[in-house]
């Protein structure tokens, strides 16, 4: 039996300990462990995104393939992080012209009714926790949680 092989992730290990004496041990393999390598979730109020999401939850911040909705770049297609930064808003929170967000056209575009209906997300509901709560509040509850966003 060849002694390293890898199979679905998982490298299975052939030692013999004696001529007569086999033993099989799997782990996983080195690139497994960096596919499937996460962050712990932590409280950060930098990690609430713009229209109340909490990426500090995300698995995609989680495992280092997002910088979080305050440092990606490339999320210029986001009406309402495009909205929040002309504005210079944290959050949809700090808007005075919608007391509720789904009033928004820039928050309630289509982008965000079908993320809403896939991921059974209350946005709406995120954005009037961090207005009881604050930032730094919304992040704790989140994170205790353990979910990017309230559920519908």
């Amino acid at each position: 039996m060849n002694p390293f092989f890898s199979c679905f992730g998982m490298s299975i290990i052939y030692a013999r300990a004696a001529p007569d004496n086999g033993k099989i041990v799997a782990r996983p393999c080195g690139s497994f462990e960096r596919r499937h390598a996460m962050r712990e979730i932590v409280s950060d109020p930098k990690l609430v995104a713009r229209c109340g999401l909490y990426c500090g939850a995300c698995r995609s911040y989680l495992r280092d393939r997002c910088p979080g909705c305050h440092e990606n770049e490339k999320a210029k297609w986001c009406k309402v992080r495009s909205c929040c930064i002309e504005h210079k808003f944290a959050s949809c929170a700090d808007c005075a012209e919608y007391t509720d967000p789904r009033a928004c056209k820039d928050y309630n575009n289509f982008f965000a009714k079908v993320f809403g209906f896939f991921m059974r997300s209350d946005r709406a509901a995120c954005v009037d926790q961090i207005r009881r709560l604050g930032l730094q509040g919304h992040a704790d509850e989140m994170v205790k949680r353990k979910r990017q966003t309230i559920r519908r």
